[in-house]
């Protein structure tokens, strides 16, 4: 073993896999926390007493203003290959397919805008 290299045996953690409710709400969005403090009193006085304390995290109020259309940096091979699903359709006349191409040449097709967490 004078040549064989040691293996360094570190330790990998694995975060578990992001729950329904996760993926659709989004990292950041904080639920509603309830807790829960039970007293009990001691010989013979009346039953337990049951608090509930709810979060108050309350959103700012922010201007109305246009909702803002995921983007993204369109490539030149985006925009060469938009370009061709735009004259396909428009010579196949399929007004979805040139509709297409247009997306895909200005970065607004969607591509990209799923996160994996």
């Amino acid at each position: 073993m004078a040549f064989g290299r040691r293996r360094n045996n570190a330790t990998v953690t694995r975060s578990s896999k992001p729950t329904l409710m996760t993926r659709l709400k989004g990292r950041k969005a904080h639920s509603k926390t309830v807790k829960t403090t039970t007293t009990v009193h001691p010989h013979g006085t009346a039953g337990t007493h049951t608090t509930h304390h709810h979060n108050t995290h309350h959103s700012r109020a922010t201007a109305a203003g246009p909702a803002v259309h995921h983007r993204r940096k369109a490539s030149i091979g985006d925009k060469i290959s938009g370009a061709m699903m735009k004259l396909k359709g428009s010579l196949t006349h399929r007004p979805g397919v040139k509709a297409a191409g247009t997306r895909r040449m200005h970065g607004t097709d969607g591509r990209g805008s799923r996160r994996v967490y």
